[in-house]
C-alpha cells in the first residue's frame, strides 16, 4: 500500500504587527522535523525573508513551491508547498478577493500521481459569499482533476465547520479529520500565542467575538482542514504543532495549529 504523509499549517505573518517569528521558527522546524512529512502545505509564508525555504533548509531534503498572492500582497505574501516527492507540476488559481490564491501540486509517489491542493481563503467571521465564491472557484478548478487518481485539498479556510463553504467542500471531498474522529478538531485557531498586538487590531477582534459568539470571551475555532477524494483512505490524522515551549507556556509555533495525516492512495 503506498502511504503519504502530509501537514498543513498557516505559520503566521503580519505586516502590521510583530509575530515573534524569530523566537517561533525553532519550535515550527522541530515540530515538522519530528513528524517528517513526505508534503508540507504553508500559508501566510512571508516572501521577502524567504520562510519557505528557511524551513525546507532547516528540514534537508525538500523542493519549495511558493505561490504568492495577488496585487500589493505579491510582495510580501504567499502560500507555499514543501515537498520529499518528485514534484511533476505545479499550477495556480487567482481566488480573487482579498488577494488570496490555491495552488496545486501532482507528485509522484512510487510511480503512482498524487495531488495536493493548497488554499488561504477570505478572511471573515461565519459565512461570507465571496469566500462562497472561492471555494466555487476552486472546485471547477478541481474538476478537470481524474476522480481514480488522489487528491487531497487543504489549507486555511477561514471557515468554521457549519459554513456553507464547509458543506460546498463537503460535496465533493470528506474531512480526513473527521473520518477518523467524527468530528472536526475543538479548534485550531486561534492558538494561545501571545505577542504584541496594535489597540486598534484588538478592538476589532473583540468586536468579531461579539458578533460571533455572542460573547467577550475571545473566539477560536475550527479554520484549518484536510480534505480527500475517494482515492484516498485515511490511516490517521490529528491535531499537531500544538504545544508551547518548554521555557515559555505563551510561546507556540503559530497561532494556527497544524494538522497532519497518513493517506493511503487506493
Amino acid at each position: 500500500m503506498t502511504r503519504v504523509r502530509l501537514v498543513t499549517v498557516n505559520i503566521l505573518n503580519d505586516r502590521r504587527a510583530p509575530t515573534r517569528w524569530e523566537e517561533r521558527r525553532p519550535l515550527l522546524a522541530d515540530g515538522l522535523r519530528q513528524l517528517a512529512p513526505d508534503l508540507i502545505a504553508l500559508q501566510e509564508v512571508r516572501l521577502p525573508d524567504r520562510r519557505a525555504h528557511w524551513l525546507a533548509e532547516q528540514l534537508g531534503d525538500y523542493s519549495v513551491h511558493v505561490c504568492p498572492k495577488t496585487g500589493s500582497w505579491a510582495a510580501h505574501e504567499g502560500i507555499a508547498i514543501l515537498s520529499r516527492l518528485s514534484v511533476e507540476e505545479h499550477a495556480t488559481l487567482d481566488l480573487r478577493t482579498q488577494s488570496r490564491v490555491a495552488q496545486l501540486v501532482r507528485v509522484n509517489v512510487a510511480g503512482r500521481d498524487f495531488g495536493l491542493a493548497n488554499g488561504h481563503f477570505f478572511w471573515w467571521t461565519g459565512d461570507h459569499p465571496e469566500r462562497v465564491k472561492q471555494i466555487r472557484l476552486l472546485l471547477d478548478w478541481l474538476r478537470e482533476w481524474p476522480e481514480d487518481v488522489p487528491l487531497a485539498v487543504c489549507g486555511d479556510f477561514n471557515a468554521e465547520p457549519y459554513t456553507t463553504s464547509i458543506r460546498l467542500m463537503r460535496e465533493r471531498f470528506a474531512s480526513a479529520y473527521a473520518l477518523v474522529h467524527g468530528r472536526e478538531p475543538e479548534y485550531t485557531a486561534p492558538a494561545p500565542l501571545q505577542r504584541p498586538v496594535h489597540p486598534l487590531q484588538r478592538l476589532v477582534v473583540g468586536v468579531m467575538s461579539v458578533i460571533a459568539n455572542r460573547t467577550l470571551t475571545p473566539w477560536r475555532g475550527t479554520l484549518d482542514y484536510i480534505f480527500v477524494n475517494g482515492s484516498v483512505r485515511v490511516q490517521e490524522c490529528h491535531v499537531v504543532l500544538n504545544e508551547p515551549a518548554p521555557h515559555d507556556p505563551t510561546l507556540y509555533p503559530s497561532d494556527h495549529f497544524g494538522l497532519a495525516a497518513t493517506l493511503e492512495l487506493n
